[in-house]
């Protein structure tokens, strides 16, 4: 019975709890203006800090009435004023209350408010719009649909404080980005825009954004100061055009980089120094500030690195930690400085002990939030070791000396984050660059296992780093390239070669490449059954240059050794040599020919293999034409083929140098034998030994 007493039970209590939040609806409604303005005072008062309260009035139909009084012309100022703080305050509840205001279209009354000439409800729909803009369910889009809106804006940031501090605030949360750069990891707090038309700081840099947000980073509000240098982080991220500005901008007699710097000094508060530290940053990244300015040196990577500091609160790390990874992630003496500053790396082992046992947190709610975004720290610290350990052998091994940390790497292969993932993986690739550390370190912890198990169904995100990282490990002179190979990659290579990703494919030919390189003949059979003719052919008909380049690579490594050479021409070589003439007779670069001769001067070098060059004119006259080509390296690869094609102790060389000299090989060899360049010269003065002996 009690099964059937339910649903009734829970019906009952709502509709309780509906009915007393009723007559705050039923008042909107009453035909005396001054019952209704009071009344939506009441609804104030009663919202204030409770959700439920906020949830009932929604679903009681408030909203559509609050925005009806709103913007008829016939209710008072007061009135109206008052409708946009009720509805400021509904939007403050959860996430669900902002999305009924969005679909009860709030931003487009509001925005019609702020063409209103009172001054209070100006700043209350400003109010109510920054609360909506910051919730992450808003489509930011909403700020620029209606092309007159942006300098709207811009002209009421004169109004107020508070007209300065919320249109700074909506800004700089709607100010998103188009694209991350394709290598490397961002840092910084922008998300990805997929939008048409000119990106956000485009716009808002073009109606004046920087000029008119310059003066009031030394207003007399803190928020407004504060919002302001938000804005300007967000605008300088990746664009050189607003950066190279900024840094030539006048506010009081003082340039902008000298006012960041005095904001990022020791006693100002954490938040600003660690904004002006980001406004720096992106400044020097988009190329507008030297990386060995003292600005950046002295000032900035001091600054993020005291941010890393056990003291701080959890987000300042993570933040700190993230910025200095993207400072330094492109610039070697920067990692070098970063590595011996204040005992950095160190420091970030801290970041896997948070929050430990002895923990000084008193205060249970932080305790219970940074239990709940410990996987920030950790994400954190391995983005700044995979930029610190990006170049500089000696940091990596400082790195890898660091308590426990390829076994914190490990772990954190296998996390549930995606993004504490992807840090780790980056962080991996970045120290598998080491020689010293593929032979040592990753051996003894057996680094591929996890990573091979990332690689199994991960984002495009994800294995397009782990691939990069295998690559590595497949070098002939790691130890882990056996195990490697025993536990299917070939076939998980062959699979990336296929992806619509440009980077996976790359990475799949590149590490298929690495793991052709001097290997026994049964593995590069096994690749290039995994890859099948077709597919190698789709590879090096690829349209992009990388893919080509690496696949003519491990051509040329399969086609090494003579038995090998000989086994792979007599099952492919009708393709590959089909292959090595569309190339050659192709508009490609010099280093894509330079490969590809190479690839025929392996073939030349196989015993029954060069048969299949001896039997095709085509293939001849081409040989010959690039022995005379203007490109010297062109001409070097050219003259390897025909010194592997005539050399005397080899069955058939006398046949061979006999077709050679009759299609006017030796005149040019002759020729190349008297040329300044000593390598053409040497080359050809070897090959026409050959012919005397």
């Amino acid at each position: 019975m009690a099964c059937v007493l339910e649903t009734p039970l829970r019906m009952s209590v709502l509709s309780e709890v509906t009915a007393s939040s009723r007559h705050y609806v039923d008042r909107l409604f009453d035909p005396d203006p001054q019952n209704v303005l009071q009344g939506v005072i009441d609804m104030k008062n009663a919202v204030i800090g409770n959700n439920k309260q906020k949830a009932n009035l929604i679903v009681l139909g408030a909203v559509p009435r609050l925005l009806y009084l709103l913007q008829q012309e016939t209710s008072s100022t007061e009135l109206k004023t008052e409708c946009a703080v009720v509805l400021g305050s509904l939007a403050m509840g959860t996430e669900n209350n902002v999305k009924s205001l969005l679909d009860c279209h709030i931003i487009p009354a509001l925005l019609q408010g702020l063409l209103s000439p009172d001054l209070k409800f100006i700043e209350a729909c400003l109010r109510c719009l920054r609360t909506i803009f910051t919730s992450p369910v808003t489509p930011e889009e909403l700020l620029y649909t209606d092309a007159t809106v942006i300098p709207h804006l811009m002209a009421l940031l004169s109004r107020s404080r508070y007209t300065q501090e919320y249109i700074c605030q909506i800004f700089s949360h709607c100010c998103k980005l188009r694209h991350w750069h394709s290598c490397g990891f961002k840092s910084s707090p922008q998300p990805l825009l997929c939008a048409n038309g000119p990106d956000h700081q485009t716009v808002l840099f073009n109606h004046g954004a920087v000029q008119n947000i310059a003066h009031l980073l030394t207003s007399t509000s803190y928020k407004v100061r504060m919002q302001a240098l938000k804005c300007f982080a967000v605008l300088a991220f990746e664009n050189p055009q607003v950066s190279l500005t900024l840094v030539n901008v006048l506010v009081d007699g003082e340039l902008l980089p000298q006012i960041f710097v005095k904001m990022l000094q020791r006693d100002k508060p954490i938040e600003m120094q660690l904004t002006s530290a980001k406004c720096l940053t992106y400044m020097c990244r988009a190329g507008a500030i030297h990386t060995d300015d003292n600005c950046i040196v002295l000032k900035t990577l001091p600054c993020l690195a005291r941010m890393c500091s056990k003291e701080r609160l959890l987000e300042e790390r993570v933040d700190g930690a993230e910025t200095l990874a993207y400072l330094i992630e492109a610039d070697i003496e920067l990692q070098r400085i970063a590595s011996i500053t204040d005992h950095l790396i160190a420091m970030l082992a801290d970041y896997f002990k948070y929050p430990s046992s002895v923990s000084a947190i008193t205060d249970i709610k932080r305790l219970d939030h940074d239990l709940k975004h410990a996987h920030e720290l950790r994400q954190a610290a391995f983005k700044l070791y995979a930029a610190l350990g990006a170049n500089d052998e000696d940091i990596r091994k400082k790195i890898i000396e660091t308590e426990n940390m390829m076994d914190r790497i490990v772990n954190g292969l296998s996390e549930s984050s995606i993004k504490v993932r992807l840090a780790a993986v980056r962080c991996l690739h970045s120290l598998s660059r080491s020689v010293q550390q593929l032979r040592t370190s990753f051996q003894d912890h057996a680094v591929w296992k996890p990573l091979m198990k990332v690689l199994q169904n991960a984002p495009d995100e994800i294995l397009v780093v782990a691939s990069s990282t295998l690559c590595n490990l497949l070098l002939e002179f790691s130890p882990s390239k056996e195990p490697i190979l025993e536990s299917g990659a070939i076939e998980l290579l062959c699979s990336l070669t296929q992806s619509d990703n440009l980077a996976l494919r790359v990475n799949g030919v590149w590490a298929l490449m690495n793991m052709a390189f001097q290997a026994e003949q049964k593995i590069k059979a096994d690749i290039l059954r995994g890859l099948s003719t077709e597919q190698l052919f789709q590879l090096l008909s690829d349209s992009d240059v990388n893919v080509l380049m690496k696949t003519l690579g491990l051509l040329r490594n399969l086609l090494s050794t003579r038995p090998h050479i000989d086994q792979i021409i007599s099952t492919h070589g009708k393709q590959i040599m089909q292959a090595v003439t569309l190339i050659l007779e192709g508009e490609h670069n010099v280093e894509v020919k330079e490969q590809t001769l190479c690839i025929l001067a392996n073939i030349a070098d196989g015993t029954t293999a060069k048969e299949l060059i001896m039997t095709n004119d085509d293939i001849l006259q081409k040989i010959k034409y690039y022995m005379s080509h203007s490109n010297a390296k062109l001409q070097l690869a050219a003259m390897f083929c025909v010194s592997n094609l005539i050399w005397n102790e080899e069955e058939g060389s006398q046949d061979r140098q006999d077709k050679l000299r009759d299609i006017g090989i030796v005149d040019i060899l002759h020729k190349l034998s008297q040329s300044s360049d000593p390598n053409l010269c040497d080359k050809a003065k070897t090959a026409l030994q050959q012919y005397l002996a």
